[in-house]
């Protein structure tokens, strides 16, 4: 059975970059679970890679069609945005390992529906005062800036992501990102050894 590795952390800590090195390591042959979203496209995303980029409607219809494995809603500045992960057959367990981006709420629902045993988590962890800036300089280049928001973002990861949160979902091993190429280094290291093993068994 394979192993589904959820890469989380708070914003702006790099996982959207450490994600991309590690889904193009071709030693790890790991395959992607694209996520799903209401919240608008940004500047250089694409719809189907980063996220699904859906509507209300289309949400409902997925709802309604009981595909939806887990949801968050979260209320923002701009209103409220939602993100899921739904049974579109993207996973073959049987013979692929994934890589997925989550949240510690998204990975718990996960972890509950495909057991702890097939999810594992990889935190990422960086400075706050590094986080906020390099959020800072992001957010600066888009078309649209929304620094309310930003600034909403920051301060709830800092409470979502908690020590005591962290601890109570099993999550105990970190991975400092202060230096982009070692803590990609360590996690690529992580992932063979776990993988190792389950094909020893």
């Amino acid at each position: 059975m394979g192993k589904i590795f959820c890469l989380m952390g708070k914003s702006a800590c790099g996982k959207d970059t450490i994600y991309k090195r590690l889904l193009t390591d071709t030693s790890l042959a790991l395959k992607t679970l694209v996520p799903y979203t209401t919240r608008p496209i940004r500047d250089g995303e694409t719809d189907g890679v980063e996220y699904y980029f859906l509507t209300e409607k289309e949400l409902a219809e997925l709802e309604a069609q009981g595909k939806i494995i887990e949801l968050r809603s979260y209320h923002t500045i701009h209103g409220i945005w939602k993100y899921f992960t739904v049974n579109d057959h993207q996973i073959n367990l049987e013979e692929n390992n994934y890589l997925i981006i989550g949240t510690l709420e998204s990975y718990i629902k996960l972890k509950n529906y495909f057991g702890e045993n097939i999810l594992i988590p990889l935190y990422i962890e960086l400075e706050s005062g590094e986080r906020l800036q390099r959020a800072l300089d992001r957010e600066r280049i888009q078309s649209e800036p929304k620094y309310a928001e930003l600034c909403r973002r920051f301060l709830a990861d800092e409470e979502d992501f908690s020590e005591k949160n962290l601890f109570a979902a099993g999550i105990s091993r970190f991975f400092i990102n202060d230096s982009l190429d070692r803590c990609t280094e360590e996690l690529t290291h992580c992932i063979k050894e776990i993988v190792s093993l389950k094909m020893e068994k």
